[in-house]
């Protein structure tokens, strides 16, 4: 059986020779490129096809949501796991296309066997952050929960901006941030308050008492 071939995304190289080290301590686990942002693992991906991607969420020059996207727009048939210190991102990163989300305090054989099961198709997930999200949809669900109240601590930033009338760039220029990242943003901060645009995710944070 051929090696699992792996592309690590991050933009710390140390973080890079980590998990390098980490992986490469396995027999059938083979790391064939590194990228440090979102051009570059578009370019690395395509080169190399990897079988997995471990893709970091924020970098330089776009965020790891959006390559995640972008290579399942260019049907790069990998399968990426996302590996993140954040653990707000998870059901965006799911449904950009990523198979799995680990946090960046994971264990060795804890990554290698992610690596593993993601290889085979399956959705390596970090147990904590899987019970919390199922327990927000069933409270969701059940009518407990009034809508925005997982709003991540960036959408809270975006709402309130959104209220103060800032435009996109604006939103961009004030949170260091690309616009495509504030349209993707936006786009979960709708979904969240159940609206569909700007004037309407405004009046729900009113409402909500999250402005």
């Amino acid at each position: 059986m051929s090696a699992i071939k792996v592309l690590l995304v991050d933009d710390h190289q140390v973080v890079r020779e980590g998990l390098r080290r980490m992986l490469e301590l396995e027999d059938d686990i083979c790391v064939v490129g590194e990228a440090g942002n979102l051009q570059d693992a578009l370019r690395e991906a395509e080169l190399h096809r990897p079988d997995v991607v471990l893709m970091d969420v924020k970098m330089h020059g776009g965020d790891g949501i959006e390559a995640t996207r972008r290579l399942k727009e260019m049907q790069v048939a990998c399968n990426i796991i996302m590996l993140t210190l954040y653990e707000e991102y998870m059901p965006e990163a799911i449904e950009a296309g990523a198979v799995g989300y680990l946090l960046k305090d994971v264990k060795r054989d804890e990554l290698s066997q992610a690596v593993r099961v993601a290889y085979q198709g399956q959705s390596p997930l970090n147990p904590a952050l899987t019970r919390r999200l199922v327990g927000e949809f069933s409270s969701l669900a059940s009518g407990k929960v009034k809508p925005g109240h997982s709003l991540s601590d960036r959408q809270l930033e975006i709402l309130r901006l959104l209220a103060a009338g800032a435009t996109n760039r604006q939103v961009a220029q004030q949170l260091f941030l690309s616009e495509t990242t504030v349209k993707r943003e936006m786009h979960g901060l709708f979904g969240k308050l159940g609206v569909k645009s700007r004037s309407g995710a405004v009046s729900q944070g009113y409402k909500g008492k999250l402005i």
